[in-house]
């Protein structure tokens, strides 16, 4: 539920001068929105869309290199099929862990301040990770290393959803995370190298130096991020709010044409909530549990076919080269299904892409588990790939539009690290599943469950495209 440190809904009774504050509040909230989405697009944009998928690029380079780890350790250590599982799950039982403490700190301390303590901790983390002397030290490191990226995902929806115009909020949150996916290609490409030893050290080893340095210098470049206007104003903090956001403009003015005029401001109870809504919370209610639930069963497209994916195809009877290989190949999904989400998020309602992208999920994962020749097993894992990613994104444009800007990086945040232990059990659930069921019979359990996932966005969603963030 939305946080009670910040409740975004009015009580019923007679009006103070503590409600008449509240309303105060919510009219200059209302101006800096409307000061925002009045603002062109333009090269200041751009640069926090780059800035900002570059530390979502490794987020999801931790993901990818995880589920080589659990092929690529086995040439050192001897593991088992527990241990394999552990490998992959234990990022992202740091990162459950993680977007439980840090996600609601983004609510009482500020975006930009998480974002570079998520990223200087990865940064350290990965570090020490590529010196690991045993199993179980480096297991209890990638815990910790998850723990640091555990807010990162949710923070890049909550920042981005909050400085961009709401004409373009989707399209540019989109943009990111195409930044941000070209890691797993590029893990791919790096974890095909890494399947030998360099310089006397595993190669991966150094696979976790380079995503340490890297980190290292992102964290160095974003020093330089602003905070969110929408939150300062959102926490009070309006002389801030101000300051903040006319330096933007100025930056957004620079060189460019003169901003047009901000639409009229109405002050709104709970962002836009009918006097009803307000009374009975119903529309938060229903988001909630519609977070709770994509959260839930949304893992089960994109990490549970990409963690597991190598793992299968040596069930299938290839080779451990074979494996990489294939991954490898069907990484280069992850920027093509991000450039297609880009392509179609303004054009479409999010909630009906979201729909038709998780079934197509489905369809193409279920052809991946039935298939044999190398041909179709490609084919069908880059059609799921593109997929999932298109669905990944319409997710994560679509919960930051959700909720109030007091409570977004609480109310995304906590379900969220439901989603963590998910993708964590994931691995040794799926495993289970397909030494009993085959691969056939893993992803068509995985299809059910997507497909429930889509009744409920169906029922329960609202429709968001286009609409100022804190009146949807």
């Amino acid at each position: 539920m939305v946080s009670d440190d910040h409740p975004p809904f009015p009580t019923t009774s007679p009006p103070t001068h503590a409600a008449h504050a509240t309303v105060s509040s919510g009219h200059t909230s209302a101006s800096i929105a409307a000061r925002l989405d009045r603002l062109p697009l333009s090269r200041w944009h751009r640069r926090m869309v780059v800035l900002i998928g570059l530390g979502s690029f490794f987020n999801f380079f931790e993901v990818a290199i995880g589920s080589f780890f659990g092929v690529l350790l086995g040439a050192q250590w001897h593991l088992t099929t527990v241990d394999r599982s552990m490998i992959i799950g234990s990022v992202f039982v740091g990162e459950m862990i993680g977007s439980l403490l840090l996600a609601p700190l983004a609510d009482r301390l500020g975006r930009r301040t998480l974002f570079q303590v998520n990223l200087l901790s990865y940064a350290v983390l990965s570090l020490a990770t590529a010196f690991a002397p045993s199993l179980g030290v480096f297991l209890v490191l990638r815990v910790l290393t998850g723990i640091g990226l555990g807010a990162e995902l949710t923070l890049v929806d909550t920042y981005l959803s909050e400085l961009l115009p709401s004409r373009r909020r989707g399209r540019y949150v989109a943009w990111s995370y195409t930044f941000g996916l070209l890691a797993v290609p590029v893990a791919g490409g790096l974890a095909k190298a890494a399947n030998t030893t360099i310089l006397g050290m595993a190669g991966w080893r150094w696979l976790l130096i380079v995503a340490a340095c890297g980190g290292l210098v992102v964290w160095l470049v974003r020093r330089g991020l602003p905070e969110s206007p929408r939150w300062l104003a959102a926490t009070g903090a309006t002389a801030e709010a101000d300051r903040v956001l006319t330096t933007i403009e100025r930056d957004v003015r620079a060189g460019g044409p003169a901003l047009p005029p901000a639409e009229p401001v109405v002050p709104t109870h709970a962002s836009g909530a009918t006097s009803t809504e307000v009374v009975s919370g119903n529309r938060y209610q229903r988001r909630t549990i519609l977070m709770w639930v994509m959260q839930l069963l949304g893992p089960v497209g994109f990490y549970g076919f990409a963690s597991i994916a190598p793992i299968v195809l040596l069930a299938k009877g290839f080779d451990l080269s074979h494996s990489l290989m294939f991954s490898a190949l069907t990484a280069i999904g992850y920027p093509l299904g991000s450039l297609l989400s880009v392509q179609l998020t303004e054009r479409f309602e999010r909630r009906t892409l979201l729909i038709a992208s998780t079934l197509t999920v489905a369809a193409f994962g279920v052809v991946f588990g039935l298939a044999s020749s190398s041909g179709l097993i490609i084919a069908a894992g880059i059609a799921t790939t593109i997929s999932t990613v298109v669905q990944s994104n319409l997710t994560h444009i679509y919960q930051a539009e959700l909720f109030h800007t007091a409570n977004r990086s609480k109310s995304i945040g906590i379900p969220y690290a439901a989603s963590r232990l998910v993708s964590a059990l994931l691995p040794l659930g799926s495993l289970t599943l397909l030494a009993d069921l085959g691969a056939g019979g893993l992803y068509a359990v995985c299809a059910l469950l997507l497909v429930a996932m889509c009744v409920a966005v169906r029922i329960l969603g609202p429709r968001t495209n286009n609409q100022q963030l804190d009146t949807i």
